[in-house]
Order: C-alpha cells, then sequence, then structure tokens
C-alpha cells in the first residue's frame, strides 16, 4: 500500500503541472476565442479542420492529460468530433521538448519518423471521426435572451465585459467548472495507472519477450495500461531497445503508449459515448502497429 500511494503521488505530482496548464488554457479558450471562429475553422467538414487541430497539437506543450479540457473546451464551443479528436491524438503523442529529447537518444531517424507519423495518426482519426454518426452532447446554439423570445422586435445590447472580468471568468471556467466536469474521471485515471504500477510484474515480462512479433503485443498492451507522457517515454523505449525490443516495437509503443491514458478513455467515455471510446481505441491501435511495423520495414532497408 505504501507502495502504491507513493507512485499514487509521482503521477499526481508528474501530471499536475500538465493539468494546470491545459485548464488555464481551457478557459482562455473558452472566454477569448469566439464560437464563430471554432466552428469557422473546426466546426466544418474536410481535411482542413482536421489538418489544424492535428498541427496545433503537435505544437501545444501539454500531455494527454493538459489536453483534456481543451479539448472539451473546443467541443462546447462547436468545433466537429473529427478535429477534436485529431487534437486528442497529436496532443499527447509529441512535443517540442520530446522531439527534442527523442533526437537526442534515439537519433534523427525515429524523430523525423515520430513526427510524421503523429500527423497521419492525427489526421486519420479526425476523417474517421467526422465519419461517425454521433450525437452531441453539448448544445453548440447560442442562448437566447428571454426578452427576445417575448417579443422579436425587443433591442437590446451586450455589455462587454471588462479585461479583469474576462481574466475572473476564464480563471473560474478553467479550475472550477471544468474540474467539475473532469476532475473525477482525472483522479480515477491516476489510481488505475497506480495500481497498475505497482502490481502488474512488467519488468520479469520485459526481459524474457521483446525480440519478436510478441514485442508489438507488448508495446500495444503497456502503452494501453500505463500512463506515459510523450517526453518520459523516450529514454523508456530507448532502454527497452537496448534490451532486445525490436525498433518497431519501440516506435509502437512511442506512438500508444503517451495517447491512450486511463484519464482519456473515461473522459471519452463520459463526454462521448462508449462508441467513440471503443472506435478511438480501435484505430490507435491500428494505426501504432501499422506505423511501428513500417518504421521496422524502414530500418531493415
Amino acid at each position: 500500500m505504501e507502495h502504491f500511494i507513493h507512485i499514487f503521488i509521482h503521477y499526481l505530482k508528474e501530471v499536475l503541472p500538465a493539468l494546470a496548464v491545459g485548464f488555464f488554457i481551457s478557459g482562455l479558450v473558452h472566454e477569448l476565442i469566439p464560437e464563430d471562429a471554432v466552428l469557422k475553422h473546426l466546426g466544418s467538414g474536410g481535411i482542413r479542420p482536421i489538418f489544424i487541430a492535428t498541427v496545433i497539437g503537435t505544437i501545444l506543450p501539454v500531455c494527454c492529460w493538459g489536453s483534456l479540457p481543451i479539448a472539451v473546451s473546443f467541443y462546447k464551443k462547436g468545433a466537429r468530433l473529427g478535429p477534436v479528436l485529431a487534437f486528442l491524438v497529436a496532443t499527447p503523442a509529441t512535443s517540442i521538448s520530446a522531439l527534442f529529447v527523442s533526437y537526442s537518444v534515439l537519433g534523427p531517424a525515429f524523430t523525423v519518423y515520430i513526427f510524421f507519423a503523429v500527423i497521419i495518426m492525427g489526421v486519420l482519426m479526425g476523417l474517421i471521426g467526422n465519419g461517425i454518426k454521433h450525437a452531441p452532447r453539448h448544445s453548440s446554439g447560442p442562448a437566447k435572451c428571454p426578452h427576445c423570445e417575448i417579443d422579436p422586435a425587443h433591442i437590446h445590447t451586450h455589455r462587454k465585459k471588462r479585461p479583469s472580468g474576462k481574466v475572473i471568468s476564464a480563471l473560474k471556467y478553467a479550475y472550477i467548472e471544468l474540474p467539475k466536469e473532469i476532475g473525477a474521471e482525472l483522479i480515477v485515471g491516476l489510481v488505475l495507472a497506480a495500481f497498475v504500477a505497482t502490481f502488474v510484474p512488467i519488468g520479469r515480462l520485459v526481459k524474457m519477450y521483446l525480440g519478436g512479433w510478441f514485442g508489438y503485443v507488448f508495446a500495444v498492451l503497456f502503452g494501453i495500461l500505463m500512463y506515459i507522457c510523450s517526453t518520459a517515454t523516450v529514454p523508456l523505449v530507448d532502454s527497452l531497445i537496448r534490451q532486445g525490443m525490436n525498433n518497431g516495437a519501440g516506435m509502437t509503443l512511442l506512438l500508444i503508449g503517451p495517447v491512450t491514458s486511463y484519464g482519456t478513455m473515461l473522459v471519452l467515455r463520459k463526454e462521448y459515448g462508449l462508441k467513440v471510446l471503443s472506435i478511438f481505441l480501435g484505430v490507435m491501435v491500428l494505426a501504432s502497429l501499422l506505423l511501428g511495423a513500417g518504421f521496422q520495414l524502414l530500418k531493415g532497408v
């Protein structure tokens, strides 16, 4: 139990800064970005909004935990499901810091491949997401003035908030409203991750079976079961490859590990339903396996 508490506190310390940044950015999105701008760039069909969301995700220095409140904010503002799912793939899968660490530890081949593989995964997930028949949980329609409903000819004006009012509103949304919405799922996710890290004999499995095809199976299962951020995954994969894991399985772990945290899965289930969560996981598993195998083929050429 003491070991479990120690690991839970370790995870908590690791994700709290990212959550704080993610909640803050989501507050800014909620308060400063008008709904028509979100609808214009992320609310339409086609590949353009998906590509925009993917590129934004690769640039933001936010992990999977920090990306969740931002994605929920985009969704509530009117973004379609495809761009939201693309954002949830690209944001945690890589970052500038992760790419620098990857270049230093794994080399340029891994780094370049990771960057383009994440773009491919994000766009693929977005295109599939837009094709899912999904009833939005949140209405994106503007609130109506009660006086206008009584008298359509009623003329009114909306007072603009002062800068201090906008700051207060953004902070209230970021650190009060959003934690109420998804905070429980995030805590449960951390508890599950700590439980797996404490009680599953991962180390013994790593030493025994990583050289062949089972390395891919291990990468998928380990990536889904364990919480690993994109930067922390790099030295882990480097050590596994040095112990005998093949390069393709290492790439698979790099791609799927940061994207499929318990928090992500629980929030996806709550906000978008079991169908969306199942498709999300299926696409991530298949894409990471194919891209990992593709990297292994390239390394063998």
